[in-house]
């Protein structure tokens, strides 16, 4: 049984996902719900991953995985080749820690249901949302460009010259940062650092707006 990813085109820990599967050379069954509409809530989907999040991948034998970071961890493990953690462990802890930046520091502040929540209970319209988004943003995003200008270990991308697992989630991140009209003009590093990645085909292909669910 093939891999299937379900996932949603616009989420950003499934677009990272989907951008370690691709570098990976992984093919999966895309599996679509849409997040507005309540389809992760339903029975059958919290069977698969009891938060009702995405993404949710299942594996050849049935097994369902969750939590974009843990899944691409097992990735690593189960398919080595090619890498998505340099091979030193003090580089792993430096990519891993680049990723956890955007994934633990930006997303759970900036989610939909967090959006969602400030929405209904406080009152906060689009722009106040925009708003939240950006700060939050803002606040990872100077800290990580400090880091990457930095560091001599920062190369075409987050650490070297080879994407890792800190790649797909900075790619991600500029995507969905696309959505609120956040630029990139005040972070140059992170700037170069996309505008590389985004010549990459398996960058590309996992990207928003070339999802079959898109349209």
């Amino acid at each position: 049984m093939p891999l299937k990813l379900h996932n949603f085109f616009r989420s950003s820990t499934s677009t990272r996902l989907r951008a370690a599967l691709n570098l990976k050379g992984l093919e999966y069954d895309y599996i679509a719900y849409v997040l507005r509409d309540g389809e992760t809530r339903t029975p059958e989907y919290l069977v698969k991953n009891p938060q009702g999040l995405v993404p949710t991948l299942e594996t050849e034998d049935g097994s369902f995985l969750t939590q974009s970071l843990a899944i691409m961890e097992w990735l690593e493990e189960t398919h080595p080749e090619p890498a998505l953690l340099p091979a030193d462990a003090a580089g792993r802890a430096r990519v891993r820690a680049l990723s956890y930046m955007i994934a633990c520091e930006i997303h759970p502040l900036n989610n939909l249901r967090v959006l969602f929540r400030i929405r209904d209970q406080f009152g906060a319209d689009e722009e106040a949302q925009k708003e939240w988004f950006t700060h939050w943003v803002t606040l990872t995003f100077d800290a990580l460009e400090a880091e990457l200008s930095a560091s001599a270990q920062t190369g075409t991308y987050c650490h070297g010259d080879t994407p890792t697992m800190a790649d797909c989630c900075l790619y991600a991140q500029v995507w969905n940062n696309k959505r609120f009209g956040v630029p990139l003009e005040n972070w140059p590093t992170i700037s170069r650092i996309y505008a590389a990645l985004d010549t990459l085909p398996e960058m590309t292909k996992a990207a928003p707006p070339n999802q079959p669910d898109a349209a």
